[in-house]
C-alpha cells in the first residue's frame, strides 16, 4: 500500500535531485540529439549544397587536370594529397561544425553544464553476468525495444506515403535525361528526409518527456528516505530541540543578568516589556539590555519586581522601542524625547541626578 514505508511515493529532495545529477542520473534523449542533427543537416545542405557540389566538382577537375601532368603515383601522392585534405576540409569542415554546435547545443537544453566521471567508476554490476542478464530481460529494456520498433513502423509509414504520392513522378523520370532525374531525385530525396526529420523530431520529444518522467520516478524517495534525508538538511530535530532550548536556557540566564541592573522596564502593559540602562558618563543614549514578548515579557516584569527595577507602562513607546531595537542597541534619535522623560521621572523617584540633555 502506498502508506507502507518503503513504498516509493515521495518526489526527490533538491538534494537527491543534486546528488543523482552528480552521478550522471539526468534526464537525457539521444534521439533527440540525432533528429535536430539531421534537421539542422538538411537545412545546411538546402542552403549549402549547391556550393558544396560545386566545390567538389572544381576539386575533383583540378585533381584530374594535376594527375595528366605527373610521372607517377608516388609523385602525385607527394605533390597534392595534404593539398587534397585541406581543401575537403575546407568545403567539409563548416557543415560538420555546425551541426556538432547544434548536437552540443541540444545536449546542454537536455542537461546543462554536467562533467562527472562517476558512469565510468569500475563497478562489478556492469560487469556481473547476473546483473547484465537482468537488464536485458527487464521491464525497462522490453519498453525500450517496444519504442524502437514503434519508431521504425511511423518512419516506414511516413517513408511509404511520401513515396506512393510521388510515384507517378518518379515513374515518368524513366523518360528524363540524366541532369533531370538527378535534380528531380535529389529534390524528391530531401523533401522526404525533410519530412522524416520532422516526424523524428516529434518522436524524440516524446521520448525526452518520457525521460524525463522516468528519471523522476526512479528517483522517488519513500517517506522514511524523506525522513532521513530531510534530517540530513536540516539536522535531527531533536538536536534542533535541543539546541533551542539550550538558546533559551542563555538568554534566560543574560535576561537575568541583565534585567536587575537596567534602569527601567518599558511595558505594553502586559504583552511586551522592553529594559532600559542609561549612564550619562559612558552611554551616548539608553541601552536597549533585555526585549520580549509574550512569555519573556512576563519574566522581564518578574525579575524587575524581584530586583526592584521601575516598571512603567507606556504602550506607544513600548511597541516602538520593541520594533525598532534589538538587545544591545541604542535608543534611536526620534524616541530619545520619550525615552528621556520616563527616565527623568524614574531618576527623579530613585532620587538620581538625570542630565535631560543627553537623552533629550
Amino acid at each position: 500500500m502506498p502508506s507502507e514505508a518503503g513504498e516509493k511515493t515521495e518526489a526527490p529532495t533538491p538534494r537527491r535531485l543534486q546528488e543523482a545529477r552528480q552521478k550522471g542520473q539526468v534526464a537525457k534523449s539521444n534521439d533527440l540529439t540525432a533528429a535536430v542533427g539531421l534537421l539542422v543537416g538538411l537545412v545546411m545542405l538546402y542552403f549549402y549544397g549547391p556550393t558544396l557540389l560545386n566545390g567538389f566538382l572544381n576539386l575533383l577537375n583540378r585533381t584530374l587536370g594535376e594527375l595528366g601532368t605527373v610521372t607517377s603515383a608516388k609523385a602525385f601522392t607527394e605533390q597534392g594529397f595534404h593539398l587534397l585534405l585541406r581543401q575537403v576540409a575546407s568545403l567539409v569542415g563548416p557543415f560538420l561544425l555546425i551541426i556538432a554546435v547544434a548536437a552540443a547545443a541540444i545536449n546542454l537544453m537536455q542537461v546543462g553544464f554536467l562533467f562527472t566521471t562517476q558512469p565510468m567508476t569500475p563497478s562489478l554490476d556492469k560487469i556481473s553476468p547476473l546483473a547484465g542478464f537482468k537488464r536485458l530481460f527487464s521491464a525497462r529494456t522490453a519498453m525500450r525495444l517496444a519504442m524502437s520498433l514503434l519508431k521504425v513502423a511511423v518512419i516506414t509509414l511516413v517513408a511509404f506515403i511520401f513515396i506512393r504520392g510521388d510515384m507517378p513522378r518518379l515513374v515518368n523520370l524513366s523518360e528524363c535525361d540524366f541532369t533531370t532525374v538527378i535534380h528531380v531525385g535529389a529534390f524528391l530525396t530531401f523533401k522526404l528526409g525533410l519530412r522524416l526529420a520532422f516526424v523524428l523530431l516529434v518522436l524524440a520529444l516524446l521520448d525526452y518527456a518520457y525521460q524525463k518522467y522516468r528519471t523522476m520516478r526512479d528517483l522517488r524517495m519513500s517517506r522514511e528516505e524523506l525522513k532521513e534525508e530531510l534530517k540530513r538538511m536540516e539536522g535531527d530535530p531533536i538536536m534542533r530541540q535541543r539546541r533551542r532550548a539550550v538558546a533559551r536556557q542563555l538568554a534566560a540566564q543574560r535576561m537575568s543578568q541583565a534585567v536587575p541592573r537596567a534602569d527601567v522596564v518599558i511595558t505594553n502593559p502586559t504583552h511586551l516589556a522592553v529594559a532600559l540602562k542609561y549612564d550619562h558618563e559612558s552611554m551616548p543614549a539608553p541601552k536597549v539590555v533585555a526585549r520580549g514578548a509574550g512569555y519573556i515579557a512576563q519574566r522581564i516584569r518578574e525579575i524587575a519586581d524581584e530586583h526592584g527595577v521601575p516598571i512603567v507602562e507606556r504602550k506607544p513607546l513600548a511597541q516602538a522601542l520593541y520594533k525598532s531595537c534589538e538587545v544591545g542597541d541604542y535608543v534611536p534619535p526620534e524616541l530619545y524625547k520619550a525615552v528621556a522623560e520616563v527616565l527623568a521621572y524614574v531618576f527623579e523617584l530613585a532620587g538620581k541626578g538625570f542630565r535631560r540633555s543627553r537623552a533629550g
